[in-house]
C-alpha cells in the first residue's frame, strides 16, 4: 500500500471510510447536558451520565470557509449560518472566502487556504466533481476538509460531509400530498423542478415519485424552472395554460416559489395547493396567514455549513460528538427534511431563510 494512501487512511478514520453512516441530526452536533438532567440521572441510578466539554474553548482553531456566490436567499442562509455558528466560539478563527460560481476561482481559494496552512476547511463546491482534485490536496496536507451539500466524486477528498436529504425531500412531499388527496385517485398533480439536469433535482423527482405511487397517485405535470424567481413565474404561466385541471403542485424550490405564486396570482387560479421546498420565511408565512395556496414547505436545511464549522472545529481539536457512544466525527451527517404546516409553522420561521 502506497504512502499516499496511508495518509488519506489517516485522515479519513479506515476502516470507516469506505463505509459512510448516515446520521439523521437537527443542527446540534455537540451539547452539553443540563445540570438538571444530570443530577435526576444520578438519583434516578441509571449508570453513567455523560457528559462533555466540546463547547469548552480549546485552542484556536483557524477555518477556511468557501461556498457559491449567494445569488439567492437559501445559498445566502448557508453562510450567514456559517458565519453566525463561528461567532458562537471564541477559539474559532473563521475565514471566509468571497462567494463565487466561478470553479477555478473556488479552486484558488482553497490553494490559498492550504497555503495560509488553515487547521480546517468547510467546503460547499459549486461544482462538487470540479472540487474534488483540490479537496484531496488539501486532506493529503494534513488539513480536514468538511464537505458540505455537493459531494465530491472521491470520497477521500473529506473528511467528513454534511448533507441535505433530497431525495428525502420529495418523500416528505409526497407523502404529504398523499395525506392530502389519497382518498382521490384521478387527483391532478404537478411538479415543477429546479434545474432538471441536476442529480439533486432528479434525486428530489425521484423520492416525490416513490412517495405519491404509495396511495396510487402519479405526476401528471413536470416543468422545470431554474431556481430563479423568473423561472418559476415562466415555467408556472406555461404549467397553468396547459393544465385546466390541478389538484396539488409541488414546488422544489421557495426562491423560485415566488414566481410561481406571481404566476398563479396572474393567472387568478387557486383551485389547488402548493408544497414548497427548502423552507423559505415568506413561503412560511404564506402557511401561516392560511389565505394562500400556499398550504405546506419541505425543509433543506440551510444550516448545513453551520453544521460544517462544528464538525470542524471537534475534528481539529481531536474531539468526538458528544451525543454519539461511537468515537470520533462520523464520515457522513444527512439532515432531515421535515414538513412544515400550519401546526408547526411557529417552530420552524424564526429560522428560516428570506427569498
Amino acid at each position: 500500500m502506497s504512502a499516499r494512501m496511508n495518509r488519506r487512511q489517516r485522515m479519513l478514520g479506515i476502516p470507516a471510510a469506505l463505509a459512510a453512516s448516515a446520521l439523521l441530526l437537527t443542527g446540534c452536533v455537540s451539547n452539553e447536558p443540563a445540570e438538571e438532567e444530570s443530577e435526576a440521572s444520578s438519583e434516578e441510578g441509571g449508570g453513567s451520565t455523560a457528559v462533555s466539554d466540546n463547547d469548552e474553548a480549546g485552542e484556536e482553531v483557524v477555518i477556511g470557509f468557501s461556498a457559491p456566490a449567494a445569488d439567492h436567499g437559501w445559498m445566502g442562509a448557508i453562510t450567514s449560518a456559517a458565519e453566525a455558528e463561528a461567532e458562537n466560539y471564541d477559539d474559532v478563527d473563521l475565514r471566509v472566502a468571497e462567494g463565487t460560481n466561478d470553479v477555478n476561482v473556488q479552486i484558488s481559494q482553497i490553494e490559498g487556504f492550504i497555503a495560509d496552512g488553515v487547521d480546517a476547511i468547510v467546503l460547499l463546491p459549486f461544482d462538487g466533481a470540479a472540487l474534488t482534485d483540490v479537496a484531496i490536496e488539501a486532506m493529503e496536507a494534513g488539513i480536514p476538509v468538511i464537505n458540505v451539500d455537493r459531494e465530491f466524486s472521491d470520497p477521500f477528498a473529506a473528511r467528513s460531509t454534511v448533507l441535505g436529504d433530497n431525495y428525502g425531500m420529495g418523500v416528505s412531499a409526497g407523502q404529504y400530498i398523499c395525506e392530502q388527496l389519497g382518498d382521490q385517485p384521478d387527483a391532478v398533480v404537478a411538479e415543477i423542478q429546479g434545474i432538471a439536469s441536476l442529480p439533486l433535482t432528479q434525486d428530489r423527482s425521484q423520492g416525490f415519485e416513490d412517495a405519491l405511487s404509495e396511495c396510487g397517485l402519479d405526476v401528471d405535470n413536470q416543468v422545470a424552472a431554474d431556481f430563479t424567481v423568473q423561472g418559476g413565474e415562466s415555467v408556472t404561466s406555461s404549467l397553468l395554460q396547459a393544465a385546466p385541471e390541478i389538484d396539488a403542485i409541488w414546488n422544489h424550490d421557495d426562491d423560485q416559489g415566488v414566481g410561481v405564486l406571481q404566476a398563479i396570482e396572474n393567472a387568478g387560479r387557486d383551485e389547488f395547493f402548493v408544497v414548497g421546498g427548502a423552507g423559505s420565511a415568506n413561503m412560511m408565512r404564506e402557511i401561516q396567514e392560511g389565505d394562500s395556496v400556499v398550504q405546506a414547505t419541505v425543509i433543506y436545511p440551510a444550516t448545513q455549513a453551520a453544521d460544517g464549522i462544528k464538525l470542524a472545529r471537534l475534528v481539529a481539536h481531536e474531539k468526538d460528538m458528544s451525543d454519539l457512544a461511537s468515537s470520533s466525527v462520523p464520515r457522513t451527517v444527512q439532515l432531515f427534511a421535515p414538513v412544515v404546516t400550519a401546526d408547526n409553522v411557529d417552530q420552524y420561521l424564526p429560522n428560516a431563510f428570506e427569498s
